[in-house]
């Protein structure tokens, strides 16, 4: 009987193991009141607030003066051009918004600069610039792009964000990029990217990879403060997530109605409220 009974225990203590694994994982870090309050409830522009026909494109000056002049949020994105300067936009290479057959990590700032937006007389924002134009604008959600040179770019950003006088924070698919924050920056409010294992796919992400980031499995990494999840059904790691006390911010809203059960939006192509909690 007493063999029995330690078997009972320790298959027990197994089972709840194995359960609180996953728990651990993808547990969030702790967030302040002070600074979950300056980032809750606000509906952040995705990219700035460009327009449908394009006549103010995605991640543009003018996208970015637009959204800060009706106290919208904004959500950019930053990456290096190949001479390393930080520049402000989001595809990994240049054909669908500049219509040049390139990376943009492949050019160096001179060549970038000469490029324009979507056929409008807008051309690339350096990161610097796009500071400078929206100081102290609502709130700031920077999105760093996963590439070859993530340590330069964590680096460069942060330096950046040294000099600016609004309220921002940071957030990436890539849960190093995230965690680098975490040890550098502990102060810096950061946040987990995370969408489908179909829209990993599509982005050549595949097998468990898929699976621990569409889950927020790699949480312990980087102890995100929030999770950005593509709206839509979450799964129940990332819903614990949010329970834990991640915010739940979700991307990208085409309609009012994502604002329900939702921390914050990231929303384009409507005029919503600047804040609604």
């Amino acid at each position: 009987m007493k063999t029995t009974h330690r078997k009972t225990i320790l298959l027990v203590g197994l089972a709840a193991g194995l359960l609180a694994l996953p728990v651990y994982a993808a547990a969030p870090g702790h967030i302040s009141r002070s600074k979950r309050k300056i980032f809750r409830g606000v509906n952040y522009a995705h990219r700035g607030m460009h327009s449908r026909d394009k006549q103010i494109p995605e991640n543009s000056l003018a996208a970015f003066r637009k959204a800060a002049e009706n106290g919208y949020g904004i959500e950019l994105d930053v990456q290096l051009s190949k001479d390393g300067k930080v520049v402000v936009f989001h595809d990994d290479t240049l054909d669908r918004v500049c219509g040049v057959h390139a990376r943009v990590d492949d050019l160096n700032w001179e060549e970038l600069s000469k490029l324009r937006l979507c056929g409008t007389d807008e051309g690339i924002p350096l990161f610097s610039e796009v500071l400078s134009s929206i100081d102290g604008c609502e709130a700031l959600i920077v999105e760093l792009k996963n590439g070859p040179r993530n340590r330069e770019l964590c680096r460069k950003t942060l330096k950046l964000l040294s000099g600016y006088h609004g309220s921002v924070c940071i957030e990436s698919f890539n849960p190093l990029i995230v965690a680098w924050f975490r040890l550098h920056a502990p102060g810096l409010v950061r946040g987990q990217l995370a969408t489908t294992v179909e829209n990993y796919a599509d982005d050549d992400i595949h097998g468990l990879k898929a699976f621990l980031l569409h889950h927020t499995l790699l949480n312990f990494l980087a102890r995100p403060h929030f999770v950005a999840y593509r709206i839509g059904p979450r799964p129940p790691l990332v819903r614990l997530c949010t329970l834990l006390g991640a915010l739940n911010i979700g991307w990208t809203s085409h309609e009012l109605q994502s604002e329900k059960g939702r921390d914050a939006v990231i929303f384009e192509f409507y005029r919503p409220k600047q804040r609604y909690l």
